[in-house]
């Protein structure tokens, strides 16, 4: 299948894609999947307009569908969150009571309010998730992320920890709690290895903010040496 650097289909597959969701609406209009399938496309495609009018067309239609309704109110958040239009996202994450969908919804709450740079109340969407499923890996994973973000390295990296509990192959996980690790002064060398391993495209993309940090250290390090009286 062909698709761009970003993951997203290319112009051409978009088009054909279009076509054939749009058939089959056209051949089953009482069938909400293949309308939030083409919401889904057209926002992966970058064609926000067109995804919005259709996802609002298709929430009047099946309103009456909660389960329907919901996941076209998420299908709008999303629109509204790829759009960075991230208030008018969290309005209809906030209008999803399906328990099918509040997970997710929470989760992107909370990467909303990240995006938002409102970390405190992003936590709290997040911890709130994780309480919903403590073995949420996402979940898990985010609430590790914002404490990073906060600087709460020790908590951070407890959460990490869950992760790889949870899901040991998660290279991630691994680089992010060698990185905590490494601030906090515990063992990292092997988490490092882990991340490495595991998910080498991420490890490379963040090298740079090892190097980062291990700069941090050592200067920090020469300041407290200097510091430091002679005994």
């Amino acid at each position: 299948m062909a698709t761009n650097k970003q993951g997203r289909p290319d112009r051409q597959q978009q088009q054909a894609l279009v076509h054939q969701l749009v058939t089959t609406i056209d051949a089953h209009p009482d069938d909400y999947h293949p309308y939030y399938d083409l919401v889904v496309l057209l926002t992966a495609g970058q064609d926000f307009e067109q995804a919005e009018a259709l996802a609002m067309k298709a929430l009047g239609k099946f309103e009456t569908d909660a389960a329907a309704a919901d996941l076209f109110r998420y299908a709008l958040g999303n629109v509204y969150y790829q759009a960075q239009t991230y208030d008018k996202a969290m309005t209809f994450y906030q209008q999803i009571h399906d328990p099918k969908l509040k997970l997710d919804a929470y989760l992107m709450m909370a990467q909303s309010l990240m995006a938002k740079k409102d970390y405190q109340h992003a936590l709290v969407w997040a911890i709130t998730a994780q309480e919903l499923n403590s073995a949420n890996v996402d979940a898990n994973l985010l609430v590790a992320d914002i404490l990073l973000a906060l600087g709460n390295n020790q908590q951070a990296y407890d959460y990490y920890q869950r992760v790889l509990t949870i899901e040991p192959t998660n290279g991630r996980a691994a680089f992010n709690a060698g990185l905590t690790a490494m601030v906090l002064g515990k063992p990292y060398a092997d988490l490092f290895k882990q991340a490495q391993r595991q998910d080498a495209d991420y490890f490379e993309r963040h090298q740079q903010q090892l190097t980062d940090i291990e700069k941090t250290l050592r200067a920090q390090q020469g300041s407290d040496d200097r510091t430091t009286p002679n005994s």
